[in-house]
C-alpha cells in the first residue's frame, strides 16, 4: 500500500517537469537548467521503474503466499469431511475448488484490489494536477468521459456474466475428465467411447462459447476506449490551440496535458477488466470458503484411546440412511464376542458394506447405538478407533508411489522389517522381490497393469498385506 501511494505521487511529476522545461528553460534558452531537469527526469524514471518492480513483485508474492496457505487449509479440510459430502459432490468439483478457484483468488492480489487502488490513486493524482494547471482545458478534455463510464459499465457486466459461465464450465470439464479417466476401463469395455466423446464435445463447446463471449466484449470495449481517447485529444488540441495563439495557455501545458491524458486512459483501459478480475476472485473465494465453512464432518470429541480394546461389538437397534429417511439399515441388532467370527451375507445393496462403514464412523447413524466393549463409538477418539479396525476393501485404491509406501500407507511408524514379515506371511515377498527395486518399485496410479504381472493380483497382495498400527 505504501508503494501504491508512492506510485500515485510519482506519476504526474514527469509530465510536469516536461512542461516546466518547455515553458521556462527552452523558451528562455536556459540550457544548464534544462540539463539539470533532464537528469532529474531520468533519475525519476529509474526510481519509478524500481518502485513498479517491487510493487509488481510484492503483490504477486503476497498472492502466492495467500493461495499456498489456502490450498493447505482447503486440503486439510477436504480430507476430514465425512463420506456423505463426497457422495454428493463430484471429485472434479473439489479439484476445481482446490486448484483453479484458489488460483483465481491469487488474481485478487496480483491484478485485483491492490492494482485497482493503485490505478484509482493515480487517476486522482493526475486529475488533481490537471485541474490545478487549467480546469477549463481539463473539463474540455474529459467531456467524452460519461460515454466511457457507460461503456465500462456495460463491458463489466457482460464480461462478469461470461466469466461466471467460464468458471462453471471449467468445473464441469474437470469433473467430466476426472470421472472418465478414472473409469476408462468401463468406457472402453462397453464401447462407449463415441457417446462419451460426444458429451465431452458438448461441455467443451459451452466452455468455448463462454470464453468467446468474453473475448467479444473485449474486442468491442478496447477500440471504444481508443476512440474516446482520440476524441479527448482532439477536443484538447482544438480548444488549446486557440488558447495558445491567444497566449492564454502555454505550449508546455499542452504537451503535459497530452501525457496526462495518455496516463489517465492507460489504467482506464484495464480498470473494468480488473474489476471483473476482482469479482471473479470474489466468486472463487465464495466457492472455496463454502468448502472451508462446511460442517459436514464426523465430530471427534471422544476421549477413549482404545489401547485396551477387547473387541466385544454390539449393534443396538441401529437405523441408518444415506439420505433423508431412506433407511438402508432398519433396527439392526446383534452382538459379536471377542475372537468370534461372524459372516454377514446378503444381496447387493443389502447393507453389508454399510455396516463396516458405520462401524468405522465413516458415516453417523440416525438411531440406536454401536458399542465396543460397552463403550459407544462417539466416546472413542476417531483416529484411535479406526487404527484398531482392519478393513480389507473390495476394491483397493493404489496410490502413485512405491510398493513399500502402498503397504504402509506412508505410516512412518511401520518399519521395513515389519513390511517384509507381513509380505512373507501371505506369500507375496518373492513376487515383490522379482520387481525392479523390490519394495521400492514405483506403482503407477491406481495400480494399472505393468509388464511384471497383473494389477489385480498385486492389488490383492497389497490388500492382504497392508499393515495397520494394530
Amino acid at each position: 500500500m505504501f508503494l501504491t501511494v508512492l506510485l500515485a505521487v510519482l506519476s504526474p511529476v514527469r509530465p510536469y517537469l516536461i512542461q516546466l522545461s518547455v515553458d521556462k528553460y527552452i523558451a528562455n534558452d536556459l540550457m544548464r537548467m534544462l540539463v539539470i531537469v533532464t537528469v532529474v527526469q531520468v533519475a525519476l524514471l529509474l526510481v519509478e521503474t524500481v518502485v513498479r518492480f517491487f510493487f509488481s513483485y510484492l503483490t504477486n508474492w503476497l498472492g502466492q503466499s495467500v493461495i499456498k496457505d489456502m490450498r493447505v487449509a482447503v486440503y486439510k479440510k477436504v480430507v476430514r469431511l465425512d463420506l456423505a459430502y463426497f457422495d454428493k459432490t463430484p471429485i472434479g468439483t473439489l479439484t476445481t475448488r482446490t486448484i483453479n478457484d484458489i488460483e483465481a483468488i491469487n488474481d485478487i492480489f496480483s491484478e485485483g484490489i491492490i492494482s485497482i487502488v493503485a490505478d484509482l490513486l493515480m487517476i486522482v493524482a493526475i486529475l488533481g494536477v490537471m485541474f490545478y494547471e487549467d480546469w477549463r482545458l481539463t473539463l474540455i478534455s474529459l467531456s467524452p468521459f460519461p460515454v466511457l463510464i457507460f461503456a465500462t459499465y456495460i463491458f463489466k457486466e457482460s464480461v462478469n456474466k461470461s466469466f461466471h459461465r467460464v468458471r462453471n464450465a471449467v468445473s464441469a470439464l474437470n469433473a467430466f475428465v476426472q470421472e472418465h479417466l478414472t473409469g476408462m476401463v468401463v468406457v472402453q469395455a462397453f464401447s462407449a467411447e463415441n457417446r462419451e466423446y460426444g458429451k465431452f464435445r458438448t461441455i467443451n463447446k459451452d466452455h468455448r462459447k463462454a470464453n468467446v463471449d468474453a473475448i467479444f466484449a473485449y474486442s468491442v470495449f478496447f477500440p471504444i476506449v481508443e476512440i474516446i481517447l482520440a476524441i479527448s485529444l482532439g477536443l484538447m488540441v482544438w480548444w488549446g490551440a486557440n488558447k495558445v495563439l491567444n497566449f492564454e495557455v502555454t505550449q508546455g501545458v499542452m504537451i503535459a496535458f497530452i501525457m496526462y491524458l495518455n496516463m489517465l486512459f492507460r489504467p482506464l483501459r484495464i480498470l473494468a477488466d480488473k474489476f471483473n478480475t476482482l469479482q471473479m476472485g470474489m466468486v472463487a473465494s465464495e466457492r472455496v470458503f463454502k468448502v472451508l465453512d462446511s460442517n459436514e464432518f464426523i465430530p471427534d470429541n471422544g476421549t477413549q484411546t482404545a489401547e485396551n480394546m477387547k473387541g466385544a461389538l454390539t449393534f443396538d437397534h441401529v437405523w441408518f440412511a444415506y439420505k433423508d429417511d431412506r433407511y438402508v439399515l432398519k433396527d439392526i441388532h446383534f452382538d459379536v464376542q471377542p475372537g468370534q467370527t461372524v459372516a454377514i451375507v446378503g444381496h447387493t445393496g443389502s447393507g453389508k458394506t454399510t455396516i463396516i462403514s458405520i462401524l468405522n464412523r465413516l458415516y453417523e447413524i440416525q438411531q440406536g447405538a454401536i458399542r465396543i466393549d460397552g463403550i459407544p463409538l462417539p466416546d472413542y477418539k476417531l483416529d484411535a478407533l479406526r487404527s484398531r479396525i482392519g478393513v480389507v476393501l473390495q476394491d483397493v485404491f493404489l496410490f502413485s508411489g512405491s510398493i513399500y509406501e502402498n503397504i504402509t500407507l506412508r505410516n512412518p511408524a511401520i518399519s521395513r522389517q515389519q513390511v517384509e514379515d507381513a509380505a512373507k506371511l501371505i506369500g507375496v515377498h518373492d513376487f515383490i522381490m522379482q520387481l525392479p527395486g523390490g519394495y521400492d518399485y514405483q506403482v503407477m496410479e491406481r495400480g494399472v497393469p505393468y509388464r511384471w504381472g497383473s494389477a489385480s493380483s498385486f492389488r490383492l497382495s497389497v490388500r492382504c498385506c497392508t499393515i495397520r498400527r494394530s
